[in-house]
């Protein structure tokens, strides 16, 4: 029975497809005697069956080499469109994340979105987002899985922009859709220019050939690029990492997908291309850089925030950094890993803070305090999602973050010394969250701030479970080394960058001696990390001043020019209908003369060069 549930894993998308469909009656309002609570309910029934299905399946597929389906869409002259699905234990168990989170996520939704009108809508985009991810990690080929992700930034645009009536809403939503636009066109550009060089889209093909090919440095440099900038993009990475920042303007329960599975789309597919960028140690090398300023750069970012929203999305472009060092390095077990510890545990933050923010009005980190004795499960909640983060034995993210370290030990230490920094600021950027909003002495926005009700709190509880426990699912895979076998020299340095970000951080943000609200002591330094390194600064003074220039340019050309000549040959035919209305005589010798004359002076013009040639032999 497992295995016809692993040969029929296709169907895993159909599902949230069937789910989005049956909701839509609901969503613009054509069924109104029940409300809008069956559109979650229907997704509720539909996600949990494909995670089911994912579960079973998983069982079957595991220690299995993996299987290739293939269903033929379009044969046209040399291109043949058929569409490629890859089950093997990687990509079930990627559907069985997606589907499960999603499923904590709907019931997450049922208690945050409780009285929000449109409660409908907003289950459709997920079910949509559902569909898009299982369908991208099944799909095999490149043509393709660029075309889910459009559609996956297409949800996007439509969760960031559902409260659409709020101006910052509108403005987070447009751009973030075209930051990610400047990678997708990226993007394109490499995946149509791959074509020529290797002959096919399929990404087991495309690592065959990648061992084998034998390509102009230059051109594969330029394509391995562009195939890195679509990446960079769904990561939000430096420097395409603003949208994250902008999509914290969107519902919580979004949010749960989009900052733990939705940025890891992006890495999914460097993760596959990964082979083809090996082909170019520039590549490489550039996608290690990116990854290791983007670790840095927003793990500095984060303790100058004051959102706890904006708190955790640059935690979350800094490990995605993390991820391209690991693929940068050769190192795709390990970024995968990490992708995977990274994804629960932000999970159980985003739903710990999502559900005080709920009831608390502000977003504000000063204005909390105080919120352990008040809400402890969230606080406990905190605390494992935290620890699952950082690499904080023997929870997800210290194997993850030990074993990209080890890999890089002899190799490259200036890189472990990334991580260990990137792991250090993490800690104290958590640990200061934490003291802000569950620690010290209650506030006026916190005096009366209850726990959360049941819907939300069940789906907290459930995935802080699987937190503490996901060392235990991945030894029982075979995925987690022994701890006689482990590098007991970074595993110290990691447990101590821990220690030390925490300590430090309890310290300034829970002793009575340091002044509130603590702040850097070079104003000019607190406002570079506070306004995002002025990122959007240096987007004004180059994109945005080079298109709006270009964009008068073009203006004026239009006006001016095009335009111009446009109204000229209006002009002209105007006065030249004027002139001939007035030789309309009714005497056919006129006419007769008037085209003879016109046939004289075409004549003329066309034989021009062959009398003057004679006039010059006359001449001679």
């Amino acid at each position: 029975m497992a295995d016809t549930f692993l040969q029929t894993i296709w169907l895993v998308p159909i599902y949230a497809l069937i789910g989005a469909i049956s909701t839509i009656p609901w969503s613009p309002g054509i069924i109104r005697r029940t409300g809008p609570r069956p559109a979650a309910y229907i997704n509720l029934v539909t996600t949990a069956i494909a995670f089911t299905h994912a579960l079973i399946a998983l069982s079957a597929s595991w220690n299995k080499p993996a299987q290739y389906l293939y269903f033929s869409w379009l044969h046209v002259a040399n291109f043949d469109f058929t569409i490629a699905v890859e089950v093997s234990s990687l990509t079930v168990g990627a559907i069985a994340l997606v589907t499960g989170l999603n499923v904590l996520a709907i019931v997450f939704a049922i208690g945050y979105l409780e009285m929000d009108w449109g409660w409908a809508r907003f289950h459709v985009m997920m079910a949509l987002f559902e569909a898009g991810m299982c369908a991208l990690v099944l799909c095999n080929s490149l043509f393709f899985s660029y075309f889910i992700l459009e559609i996956l930034t297409l949800c996007t645009y439509l969760l960031l922009g559902f409260w659409f009536s709020q101006p910052l809403v509108v403005t987070g939503a447009r751009d973030a859709f075209l930051t990610k636009r400047v990678g997708d066109l990226f993007l394109l550009m490499g995946v149509l220019a791959l074509y020529p060089l290797a002959g096919t889209w399929d990404f087991s093909e495309l690592a065959r050939w990648a061992q084998t090919a034998n390509v102009n440095p230059t051109a594969i440099a330029l394509v391995c690029l562009a195939l890195i900038a679509g990446p960079m993009g769904k990561c939000a990475v430096f420097p395409l990492h603003l949208w994250l920042d902008e999509a914290m303007e969107g519902p919580v329960p979004a949010t749960i997908l989009r900052n733990s599975v939705v940025v890891a789309t992006g890495a999914w597919v460097l993760v596959k291309l990964q082979p083809v960028l090996a082909l170019s140690p520039f590549a490489l090398s550039f996608a290690t850089f990116i990854g290791a300023v983007t670790a840095v750069g927003a793990s500095l970012i984060v303790i100058a925030q004051v959102d706890v929203k904006r708190a955790l999305s640059y935690s979350v472009s800094a490990y995605m950094g993390l991820v391209f060092v690991a693929v940068g390095t050769g190192q795709t077990q390990a970024a995968l890993l990490l992708v995977f510890t990274h994804a629960v545990a932000i999970s159980l933050l985003v739903m710990s803070t999502g559900g005080v923010v709920w009831n608390s009005i502000t977003q504000d980190l000063r204005l909390y305090g105080g919120l352990w004795s008040r809400r402890p499960i969230s606080a406990i909640a905190f605390i494992v999602g935290a620890a699952g983060l950082v690499a904080f034995p023997p929870l997800g993210g210290f194997w993850a973050l030990l074993q990209i370290a080890d890999g890089l030990w002899t190799t490259q230490p200036l890189l472990v010394g990334v991580i260990l920094v990137t792991n250090a600021l993490t800690a104290f950027s958590v640990t200061r969250v934490f003291c802000l909003m569950f620690g010290n002495k209650p506030k006026p926005m916190t005096v009366r701030s209850p726990e959360v009700h049941w819907p939300m709190m069940l789906p907290m509880t459930i995935l802080m479970g699987f937190v503490m426990h996901a060392p235990l699912v991945l030894q029982s895979l075979s995925l987690l080394p022994e701890w006689a076998y482990i590098n007991k020299d970074v595993a110290l340095l990691l447990i101590w960058s821990t220690i030390f970000g925490c300590s430090i951080s309890a310290v300034v943000y829970l002793s009575p001696l340091v002044p509130k609200p603590v702040t850097l002591p070079w104003k000019p330094l607190q406002d570079f990390f506070a306004y995002d390194l002025y990122t959007a600064n240096l987007y004004r003074v180059t994109i945005v001043f080079g298109v709006a220039v270009v964009s008068r340019l073009i203006a004026l050309i239009d006006r001016y020019l095009v335009d111009g000549i446009v109204n000229l040959v209006g002009l002209v035919s105007i006065f030249g209908g004027e002139t001939l209305k007035y030789s309309t005589s009714g005497q056919s010798q006129f006419y007769a003369l008037t085209i003879l004359l016109g046939v004289c002076l075409l004549g003329t013009i066309v034989g021009w060069p062959l009398l003057s040639h004679m006039e010059l032999s006359f001449s001679f």
